[in-house]
């Protein structure tokens, strides 16, 4: 019996949030980090424009990058908490949110410790440039294909769940 009951929590079958739970969840989790990546992401371009020195600069960018990185792994922790949900392969679907969610806590933190390490010099905004087109590439890489969701309940879910809109 208990064979068949880890076997049905690897598959992602029973016991497990229904669909719309586990949508309105996961959605409440990505609502605020999206809004706060949205504020990050504005102030990083501010500070790329700003007339400020690049010691101004860099302490600046690093504090937005640590907050980005800070609300990355907090929507991780939720979407995680979130669970299974309860259909078909419901344990790949979630995987795949939390471990995207990693991957963009890396890539922002990756992009911290890279600015915190840029000498102040005449190449600082150069080399800021660089990184931040780093990180713009690994945080591509890290998006979830959503289109790949085999689930017809998770998808209806996200398309009807009002935290989803």
């Amino acid at each position: 019996m208990l064979a068949v009951l880890v076997l049905l929590a690897l598959a992602g079958c029973g016991g497990g949030p229904a669909p719309q739970a586990w949508a309105a969840d996961v959605c409440d989790a990505l609502g605020p980090w999206r809004d706060e990546i949205d504020t990050l992401t504005s102030g990083t371009q501010q500070q790329m424009t700003a007339k400020t020195t690049p010691a101004q600069a860099k302490e600046n960018l690093v504090r937005l990058l640590g907050g980005a990185e800070t609300a990355s792994e907090k929507a991780r922790v939720s979407v995680e908490r979130a669970g299974v949900p309860d259909v078909d392969q419901g344990a790949p679907v979630a995987s795949g949110f939390v471990g995207s969610l990693a991957a963009v806590r890396d890539a922002y933190g990756k992009a911290k410790r890279t600015i915190e390490g840029l000498d102040t010099g005449p190449a600082f905004y150069d080399e800021v440039g660089a990184a931040v087109e780093t990180l713009n590439k690994e945080y591509d890489a890290s998006a979830l294909d959503t289109s790949k969701l085999d689930s017809p309940e998770l998808v209806r879910a996200f398309d009807e769940v009002p935290e989803c809109r």
